[in-house]
């Protein structure tokens, strides 16, 4: 029963929950798509990983001292995994549009050389995941989300 009483541990998953279901109506008002898909996926605004990660670190702080060791282990543990979004999994991204446009053009010759219409849809790969990583502005509004969830909810329910 402890667990329900972790104050770090649910203001964190609050606020990937929080991240991942504002990312739809920020994308339906920017494209005027709706996309409730996006609730269920990497990247976008704000970065869910931000969000998480700082509000797991502003909540360690609230509750043990901005000057307690567990708060620098969180805050360190923060912006390595800020760092890895806008970084590793950024190229990984943009690496994957490469291999698509690769894959896209190799496609178009095998279409025209062997009617790669016709086959069944089963046959056909599926493309590789573009939104892996975060842009720097999607990290900044994730960790952003992050403390001020903490922050609230530290000062009305916890």
């Amino acid at each position: 029963m402890e667990l329900l009483y972790n104050f770090p541990l649910w203001a964190a998953i609050l606020a990937i929950l929080f991240a991942q279901g504002v990312k739809v109506p920020i994308r339906m008002i920017a494209t005027r798509h709706f996309n409730p898909g996006l609730a269920f996926s990497t990247g976008g605004m704000p970065s869910s990983h931000s969000a998480a990660v700082t509000a797991l670190a502003t909540a360690v702080g609230l509750q043990e001292g901005f000057d307690s060791s567990m708060f620098g282990i969180a805050a360190v543990f923060s912006i390595i995994v800020m760092f890895d979004s806008t970084g590793v999994r950024r190229q990984s991204g943009e690496q994957a549009i490469v291999l698509n446009l690769l894959m896209s053009d190799f496609h178009r010759i095998v279409d025209e050389a062997k009617l790669w219409n016709k086959k069944q849809e089963f046959e056909k790969r599926e493309e590789l995941r573009e939104l892996l990583g975060h842009q720097p502005i999607e990290v900044f509004f994730g960790g952003v989300t992050g403390i001020l969830l903490s922050i609230i909810l530290y000062y009305t329910i916890f």
